[in-house]
């Protein structure tokens, strides 16, 4: 085992495939839990096996590919139809009460065209930048937008991740790659050796993922930003994680060549109103700007932003959090007792492999999921499952398992 020119350790091989290292560097399990996750998996191959230990070959390595031209924009909206269970769509709640009433007390400002200036203020005072370092948009799909438009970059765009990166980068002309990870799905050193290597223009990454919940460190994405080249992270599920950990948003943050979307459409139950912003390199911002339709973004949304990045505000969006992750936590509980692996998710949602297309079933049963088959690297077999609240998961999970039968939902799906 070398740490630079140094030998530290021993490292034994079996099969040509690296099995055993004993080593007095220490890694915290909390801070890679799929580690942990794959020591108890080994056990448990090794238990089944009757003690004949067969070596695991290499995990798959991240896949650098070029899109197949009928991949098409899609959104879980397609999937929630009426009289359904909306467990395709990540909006988590009903606007509450306060925030409709602010966003209606004057409609006569409605009269006047819009001014971000007060919004502008509100979205830097939140992260601690400068006010030439913001842009607010309408909703977050106009920030891939306005990138796509401003930079017409040669792009990678991590997957699986939301479509919204590569339909505006082709609607502008711009040459788009993907990079597919391979389950549980982590950047790693693989990945990120890959994308440094590939000379891209630009790289758009998901954090946490959209449709993973994946949460890749800060430190982690930080090692993406190179010269010439733009780091793009969609962070519009940020809101979602307790404490914001893993942002790129914080006062200290080296924002050069960065450029960090956020919706506040997700958490404040807005998706119809279309609100979010860019924070990043005040050089990168000015030429999104440049892009932006005049008054592009609504009086009643500008308001929202200022609203919902207040004290109290932030303080209500913190305690939802904490409220999703114990919801989280139960809805991962019900499906793993149903036989089913779930992706450790840090997101208001979570994906899980089912084995087979069971979205009609579902249907049938009164529930929408999001379709697997349209992210890149994924495919009828996974469904993404909202967060919604414990009486409504336990129902979700009693149809799925009624949905696959006990044979399928008996623990012998495939590991993720």
């Amino acid at each position: 085992w070398r740490i630079g020119e140094r030998a530290d350790g021993f490292v034994q091989s079996a099969g040509g495939v690296p099995s055993l290292l004993a080593s007095y560097q220490h890694v915290h399990w909390a801070g890679f839990p799929q580690f942990a996750e794959r020591l108890a998996d080994a056990a448990a191959r090794f238990a089944a096996s009757g003690g004949r230990w067969q070596p695991v070959p290499p995990p798959p390595e991240p896949v650098l590919a070029t899109p197949s031209d009928d991949e098409a924009f899609l959104h879980g909206d397609l999937d929630a139809r009426p009289g359904l269970v909306d467990l395709a769509v990540n909006v988590r709640r009903a606007a509450p009460d306060w925030l409709v009433s602010r966003l209606v007390a004057d409609p006569g400002r409605w009269t006047r065209y819009p001014d971000d200036t007060e919004a502008r203020e509100a979205i830097a005072a939140a992260h601690g930048v400068p006010l030439e370092a913001v842009l607010p948009t309408a909703g977050g799909m106009e920030g891939f937008t306005l990138v796509a438009r401003a930079l017409r970059p040669r792009s990678i765009v991590v997957h699986p991740q939301f479509s919204g990166p590569d339909e505006a980068l082709r609607a502008a002309g711009a040459p788009v790659r993907h990079l597919v990870l391979p389950a549980p799905f982590v950047l790693d050193d693989r990945a990120v050796a890959r994308l440094n290597g590939a000379g891209a223009e630009a790289v758009f990454v998901g954090n946490p993922t959209n449709p993973t919940g994946v949460l890749h460190s800060a430190r982690r994405l930080a090692t993406l930003r190179r010269p010439g080249s733009v780091l793009v992270v969609d962070e519009a599920f940020m809101d979602a994680v307790s404490g914001a950990g893993e942002s790129l948003l914080t006062p200290s943050a080296d924002l050069t060549g960065t450029l960090v979307l956020r919706s506040i459409t997700k958490t404040w139950g807005l998706a119809g109103l279309r609100a979010g912003y860019v924070v990043g390199d005040p050089d990168l911002i000015d030429r999104l700007r440049a892009q932006q339709a005049h008054w592009g973004v609504s009086t009643p949304a500008l308001d929202a932003i200022t609203a919902c990045l207040g004290p109290e505000a932030r303080a209500d969006a913190a305690d939802l959090a904490h409220r999703t992750a114990s919801d989280r936590d139960l809805l991962v509980g019900l499906l793993e007792d149903a036989g089913l692996r779930v992706v450790a998710s840090r997101a208001p949602f979570v994906l899980t492999r089912t084995g087979v297309d069971i979205r009609r079933e579902l249907a049938l049963r009164g529930f929408a999921v999001r379709r697997g088959d349209t992210f890149p690297g994924l495919g009828g077999a996974w469904i993404r499952v909202a967060v919604r609240d414990p009486a409504t998961s336990r129902a979700f999970v009693a149809a799925l398992r009624e949905a696959l039968g006990p044979d399928r939902s008996s623990g012998q799906q495939e590991t993720v």
